[in-house]
């Protein structure tokens, strides 16, 4: 018999201990100090979060105060480590993507209604038979017109998972039309424009870096080589950054040898150096780069880049001045935080980042002031640490700690900022006149085919301009006693906003250029 109990003795301690382990974790929340055992001591914030769901007097939403406590955390830290909730991070993801799941529809809200302003070539919409002009009265079984309904909501109602059907009931006129469409991968272009200006001077505008930027922008320059290219502008005014790697790999278009494009290091992230792999595709023909306010991130590492080298000539204005890198982490609960691990470095080793310490509205306020202190004025107003100045290869001046200073300075157009035209850029009084005046005006608009044809013989007449001030009159907006020049950049404005009805964003750019400063004088510079 003491045999037997010594056989089976382990296996009832082990079966005990099991049973006491079990029992233990399900009383563990009805006990005081139920950390005991814990060999990492909990935090405060835990513990007030516990707190807050098993004694407020109330019943709150505790993950929306855990939202609001990380985003507290954050704001000590640096103005581009951010939390993305679980509702936001889909968006955010699929503008890094460069696509997403939809049907392929550009859409405007006017009286409540979806208007369909364009449609996507060879998109969903387009091969169901979607046209410009369309009203969306329905969405599924929800109803869409005549409700108060915003841009978000619909968003979320036309995208879905890839070849998911959606049954689309349009007004076409004054026929009502049920459209079956199957969702389908819609791309979100990083090249606005891609063309040949004049006399073998190419013009790209890349208005961030995403998964597919690296692609699509050798897709439009071996388009502009085989037109004749010879010099180049890149226009990244207002392009906020992205993905560091597809930055990198266009500099190395431009740059030879193995050269450094740039190097990133931080506290907990080594020494990471981003070298030229490749023979370029441009490393030899002259290079403008077009910067603002708004350039940033990994704009200003190609930018650096090509300054630091003295391989191209900057032109416009001081770019925004961030040099921190962020790494996106996924959290349990479908949400993700972005947090800065690393600052990046141009090749001679400028931090071009900006001061943060005084908080995140100092730190906004600072370009918004590059307006009051007149700045973006005058190339005297600029203002540089001295104490962080550095010298290229063939000894130019530059500074780091805030943005990338340009070569060439060119003043903001005052003209349109007067309180007309900021409520008629805030209302989208001249997008919203574009569209109609496209829909009165489709045959004879269609007579041209071609961005050139059109900018060279398009006429907007003096009646015209009498609609349009008559538009913006019903918005309360008075445009009787406006100069020559305001008048002058407005129906450039029109016209490109038509031009970008027929052609998208390449018409909207290669008019709009027909009259930007900043274009005109690169295009001088190229020439000479």
């Amino acid at each position: 018999m003491n045999k037997k109990i010594q056989v089976w003795l382990p296996l009832l301690f082990s079966i005990t201990m099991i049973f006491g382990m079990m029992l233990g974790y399900k009383m563990r929340d009805n006990m005081p100090g139920k950390n005991f055992f814990s060999i990492e001591k909990r935090r405060p914030l835990q513990e007030v979060m516990d707190l807050i769901e098993t004694k407020y007097v109330d019943t709150v939403k505790t993950s929306a105060l855990s939202d609001t406590a990380i985003a507290a955390i954050l704001s000590k830290l640096d103005p581009h480590s951010v939390f993305i909730s679980a509702d936001d991070l889909q968006g955010v993801n699929d503008d890094i993507a460069g696509n997403f799941f939809g049907i392929g529809v550009e859409f405007n809200l006017y009286s409540d209604t979806i208007n369909v302003i364009n449609v996507v070539p060879d998109g969903p919409s387009f091969k169901a038979g979607i046209k410009t002009g369309d009203k969306f009265i329905k969405v599924g079984d929800t109803l869409v017109a005549g409700k108060k309904i915003t841009a978000d909501r619909i968003r979320k109602l036309l995208r879905g998972d890839l070849d998911t059907k959606v049954v689309i009931t349009v007004l076409r006129g004054n026929q009502t039309i049920p459209f079956t469409i199957s969702r389908g991968m819609i791309p979100v272009s990083s090249v606005d424009a891609s063309y040949i200006i004049e006399n073998g001077i190419g013009y790209i505008r890349l208005n961030k870096f995403s998964q597919s930027t690296y692609r699509e922008f050798m897709q439009a320059m071996e388009a502009l080589q085989k037109q004749g290219l010879k010099k180049l502008i890149l226009d990244l005014r207002g392009n906020g950054g992205g993905i560091l790697d597809e930055a990198t790999s266009i500099a190395d278009e431009f740059l030879d040898g193995d050269k450094l494009i740039v190097y990133t290091e931080g506290s907990h992230f080594a020494k990471k150096e981003y070298r030229c792999k490749r023979p370029g595709l441009f490393e030899k023909g002259e290079l403008v780069v077009l910067a603002d306010e708004g350039t940033a991130s990994a704009s200003e590492i190609l930018i650096g880049a090509l300054q630091d080298w003295n391989r191209a000539t900057i032109v416009g204005r001081r770019s925004f001045g961030k040099g921190l890198v962020q790494e996106q982490f996924d959290l349990s609960d479908g949400s993700a935080l972005r947090l800065t691990i690393a600052r990046y470095y141009t090749p001679i080793g400028r931090s071009i980042q900006r001061p943060y310490l005084n908080g995140e509205k100092a730190y906004y306020d600072e370009v918004i002031n590059r307006f009051h202190d007149g700045e973006v004025n005058s190339q005297d107003s600029i203002k540089h640490d001295s104490t962080k100045m550095f010298k290229t290869a063939n000894g130019k001046v530059v500074y780091g700690g805030g943005g990338i200073t340009p070569d060439v300075f060119i003043p903001i157009d005052t003209a349109d900022f007067g309180a007309s035209f900021s409520k008629i850029y805030y209302k989208g009084v001249v997008s919203d006149f574009a569209y109609h005046f496209y829909l009165q005006h489709q045959v004879s608009l269609s007579e041209y085919k071609t961005i050139s044809d059109f900018a060279k013989t398009f006429t907007f007449t003096e009646d015209n301009w009498r609609e349009f001030v008559a538009a913006t009159a019903k918005d309360s907006i008075r445009l009787y006693a406006i100069s020559d020049k305001e008048k002058s950049n407005l129906v450039t404005r029109i016209q490109s906003a038509i031009a970008r009805q027929i052609w998208r964003n390449e018409g909207l750019y290669e008019m709009l250029n027909t009259k930007d400063k900043a274009v005109l004088k690169s295009v001088e510079l190229l020439s000479k």
